[in-house]
């Protein structure tokens, strides 16, 4: 049987697909006693196909980047699974961090980002809400338009 969070999930229309593979020296997650730090995560859907590609402010609305930071959260989530078993053994999303390939007079990161961000506080209610950082950058591995990283504690 599926727990509290997995239900949620499956409530908001969510299915957890397998968590990509790093494509460098690098691994998916460390975790260090209670804290799990999860890598980046592209925003890639399920199928392996980008959520959003290109630049915010340079063809990309800040409505494709909010969706595409959702996409980013659900692959954190997926990571954080397959990390310790069970989405309900998270104690509180601690932090958030968005990469947000921009324009260089793109300045509303912080509303991209705000797509994984209500995504944590869907899913987890008050133990999601979180510390974040939004960088705009120039570019992102595959021309994808939003990279986000995160920071979960866990029991």
């Amino acid at each position: 049987m599926a727990g509290t969070i997995e239900q949620k999930l499956a409530s908001l229309g969510i299915t957890l697909h397998a968590p990509a593979a790093p494509v460098a020296n690098y691994v998916g997650f460390v975790r260090t006693g209670n804290l799990l730090f999860v890598s980046g995560q592209v925003c890639f859907d399920g199928a392996g196909k980008l959520i959003a590609k290109g630049k915010l402010g340079g063809g990309v609305t800040v409505e494709q980047g909010a969706a595409a930071a959702r996409g980013c959260g659900i692959n954190l989530l997926a990571q954080v699974k397959a990390a310790i078993g069970d989405l309900d053994k998270v104690v509180r999303v601690v932090r958030l961090g968005g990469f947000v390939n921009s324009a260089p007079d793109f300045l509303d990161g912080p509303k991209v980002l705000n797509g994984a961000s209500d995504l944590m506080v869907e899913v987890f209610g008050d133990k999601g809400r979180h510390a974040r950082t939004t960088v705009g950058v120039a570019s992102l591995p595959a021309d994808a338009s939003v990279e986000v990283e995160g920071l979960f504690e866990v029991a």
